[in-house]
C-alpha cells in the first residue's frame, strides 16, 4: 500500500520534526525559561518559530529567544504536562466589542 504524499494527505502518517526553532523565553529565578502559551481552547502549548522574523512579527522585537530543536522543546516542557508544540502560530488580538448604548426602559408589568 502506498501512502499519499504529504501535500495530499491532511494527516501525514509520520510527524517530521520541525528542526531548530526560535523559542520565546522569559527570565526566571534560575535563568531563562521557555514561555508557554494557551491554544484558543485553553490548553497549554509550547511555541516555536521557524524564523527569527516570524517570532519578532508575532511577539515584538524585544522578545528574548533561544534556539532549540523540536524534540528538545518537547522534552523540556513534558515534565510540566505540556505535550503540544505549536510551530509558527499566528496570534490575534481580541476583537473589541462595539459599545452598545444601554437604555433603561423599565415599565411595570401587570399580571392578572
Amino acid at each position: 500500500m502506498t501512502h499519499p504524499r504529504y501535500g495530499d494527505d491532511p494527516e501525514p502518517c509520520d510527524r517530521s520534526p520541525a528542526g531548530p526553532l526560535y523559542v520565546p523565553v522569559r527570565p526566571g529565578p534560575s535563568g531563562y525559561a521557555a514561555r508557554l502559551f494557551r491554544t484558543p481552547l485553553g490548553d497549554r502549548t509550547a511555541v516555536g518559530f521557524t524564523a527569527e522574523r516570524r517570532l519578532t512579527a508575532a511577539l515584538g522585537p524585544g522578545q528574548a529567544w533561544i534556539r532549540l530543536a523540536e524534540p528538545a522543546l518537547r522534552a523540556l516542557t513534558a515534565p510540566l504536562g505540556v505535550t503540544t508544540v505549536t510551530v509558527d502560530p499566528q496570534f490575534t488580538a481580541p476583537v473589541p466589542l462595539p459599545a452598545t448604548p444601554v437604555t433603561a426602559d423599565f415599565r411595570a408589568v401587570r399580571t392578572a
